[in-house]
C-alpha cells in the first residue's frame, strides 16, 4: 500500500522506511512518466540532494520512469534549482541536442534527515494540489503507460555556473561567508561564488545527510548563529546561508542583522523595476506591509498571493511578472533568468547589487523595517487547521481593521500593522504572523486575533 499522506500540496514527502521507500519511488516514477507521456512529453531530468537515502531512491525513480517509456537524464547530486535549470535549457545529449522540460528532484528540502521526497516540474510547470493527487490516483488504479526509456548521465554543473557568470557581474570582488548547513548547495555554491570573483569563508560545505552541525533551514535564527559568528570573527562583508536543497537563501549583515526575504525582495524589486517600469512584483501573504509601499514608490504594481513555492511559480507564469518572492526564502527571477526559485542565483543577484556600494550592510539595514514576530504555529489535529480557518473566514469580526484579505487564510490589515492566520498546507498547524509600527500596536493586534481564535476554538493553545 502507498500512503496518501505523502502526497502533499506542493510535493511528495515522507519518512524513509515508514511511508517512503524504493517501491514507492518506482511507482511515483511510473505514474509521473505516464503523465509526461499523456501530455506529449518523452523525457525527464532527475536529480537528488545529499540525503543518505538519495542514491537508492533516484535509482528506483529512474526505473519507474523508464518503465513508463520515458527517457531519463540523470544530472546527479545537485541543488534542486540546478535540476530545474536542466529542464529549462537545451542539453547536448548523446543523441544530439534536446530540450527536456520535465524534472523530478529527489529531496527532503529542510526536513529532518530521515525524510525524503520529490519536487516535480511537468512540461515546464511546477505541479501542485490536484495534479499531485492525480498521481496518487494513477498509482491506486495501476493506470500506467509501458515502454523502455533510455538512461543517460549528464553533468550540468559547468553549464549552470557559466550561464550565471556570463550575465551577473560584480563591480568589485567581495568576501562573504557561505554556510551550506551540510546540504547539497555545499559543492556548487562555493564554486559559483568563487567564479563570480568572491573570497569565501566556508562553513559546513561538506555534504552530509545527517546534518551534524545545525538544521539546514535559514528561515530560523538559531540556524544562522554560525554565520553571525563568522562575520564577527573575520573581515567578510556579508553572510549567506542555504537550506538543505539550495532553493532558499538566508542573508546576514556584517553587524549580525538577519535580512529576511521580504526585505531582500525590496532591493531586488528596486533594481528590476528600474529596467521594467510599471511591472508587477508578486509576494506572498506572509510578507511585510512595507513591501507593497516600497514597490509602489519604485513605480511597480505589488501583487499579494498565496504562500507556497508552486503556487507563486504558477502566478508568475500567469502574470508575466519579472520577480516574485516568499517570506520563507523562495525568490523567483523571471528577469534575466527562468522563473524558478534558486537560492544560489538569488545570492549572485544580491552580490551584484551589493558590490556597487561601499557599505553593503548599511544598504541592507536601511531597508524599511517594522516590529514583527517570527512565524508562530498553533498546533492542531490533522484537518482541524483548515476547519478553524474556514470558520474564522466566515465568522470572525476584527476591531478597527481596514481590510480582511482572504486569498490564503486571513490577513487583517490595520492602520498600524497586520495580523495573519493561515493554514499550513504541509502540516496540521495554523501559521500566525504579526507586524506593527509599535509594541503597543503589536500587542493590540495579537489580542484581537486571540479573541477571535478562542471564540472559534476555546481549547486552542496559542503560541503568543
Amino acid at each position: 500500500m502507498i500512503s496518501q499522506s505523502i502526497f502533499k500540496a506542493y510535493d511528495i514527502r515522507g519518512v524513509i522506511g515508514k511511508t517512503l521507500d524504493e517501491d514507492v519511488a518506482r511507482r511515483v516514477g511510473r505514474a509521473f512518466g505516464s503523465e509526461v507521456r499523456a501530455q506529449g512529453g518523452d523525457a525527464v531530468v532527475v536529480a537528488r540532494d545529499g540525503r543518505l537515502s538519495g542514491p537508492s531512491l533516484i535509482e528506483a525513480l529512474a526505473q519507474g520512469l523508464r518503465a513508463a517509456g520515458v527517457d531519463v537524464v540523470d544530472v546527479g547530486m545537485v541543488p534542486t534549482p540546478v535540476g530545474y535549470f536542466a529542464a529549462s535549457v537545451p542539453l547536448a545529449l548523446a543523441g544530439g541536442e534536446r530540450r527536456v522540460d520535465s524534472c523530478i528532484v529527489v529531496t527532503g528540502s529542510h526536513n529532518p534527515p530521515d525524510y525524503n521526497g520529490f519536487k516535480m516540474v511537468l512540461r515546464g510547470a511546477a505541479i501542485y494540489g490536484e495534479q499531485i493527487q492525480a498521481l496518487y490516483r494513477r498509482i491506486q488504479k495501476d493506470d500506467f503507460e509501458s515502454g523502455s526509456g533510455s538512461y543517460e548521465q549528464y553533468d550540468i554543473a559547468d553549464k549552470y555556473i557559466e550561464r550565471i557568470v556570463s550575465d551577473v557581474k560584480l563591480a568589485r570582488p567581495m568576501k562573504i561567508v557561505v554556510d551550506a548547513g551540510n546540504g547539497v548547495a555545499g559543492a556548487l555554491g562555493p564554486r559559483l561564488f568563487k567564479a563570480l570573483g568572491c573570497e569565501l569563508v566556508e562553513l559546513f560545505t561538506d555534504i552530509d545527510g545527517n546534518f551534524p552541525n545545525h538544521h539546514p533551514d535559514p528561515a530560523h535564527p538559531e540556524n544562522l548563529q554560525d554565520v553571525i559568528r563568522a562575520l564577527k570573527e573575520t573581515d567578510a562583508q556579508v553572510g549567506f546561508a542555504f537550506d538543505g536543497d539550495g532553493d532558499r537563501l538566508g542573508v546576514v549583515t556584517k553587524d549580525g542583522q538577519i535580512i529576511y526575504p521580504d526585505r531582500q525582495l525590496m532591493l531586488f524589486a528596486q533594481e528590476v523595476l528600474s529596467r521594467n517600469p510599471g511591472a508587477q512584483i508578486i509576494y506572498d501573504v506572509k510578507c511585510t506591509r512595507n513591501l507593497a509601499k516600497w514597490v509602489r514608490a519604485q513605480g511597480g504594481e505589488p501583487v499579494m498571493w498565496k504562500t507556497g513555492h508552486s503556487l507563486v511559480k504558477a502566478k508568475l507564469r500567469e502574470t508575466g511578472a519579472p520577480l516574485a518572492g516568499e517570506m520563507s526564502g523562495h525568490v523567483f527571477f523571471k528577469d534575466r533568468w527562468y522563473g524558478f526559485d534558486d537560492g544560489l542565483y538569488t545570492g549572485a543577484r544580491l552580490l551584484e547589487l551589493l558590490s556597487r556600494v561601499e557599505d553593503p550592510s548599511k544598504v541592507l539595514n536601511d531597508l524599511p523595517n517594522s516590529l514583527s514576530t517570527p512565524e508562530l504555529q498553533l498546533k492542531l489535529e490533522e484537518g482541524e487547521n483548515f476547519q478553524l480557518i474556514g470558520r474564522l473566514q466566515k465568522e470572525a469580526k476584527f476591531t478597527g481593521a481596514d481590510e480582511v484579505i482572504t486569498i490564503d487564510g486571513l490577513r487583517v490589515e490595520y492602520p498600524d500593522g497586520f495580523g495573519l492566520a493561515r493554514s499550513s498546507n504541509t502540516t496540521p498547524v495554523v501559521v500566525l504572523r504579526f507586524e506593527a509600527d509599535s509594541a503597543d500596536a503589536l500587542a493590540r493586534i495579537q489580542n484581537d486575533f486571540r479573541r477571535v481564535i478562542v471564540a472559534a476554538k476555546p481549547d486552542a493553545k496559542l503560541p503568543f
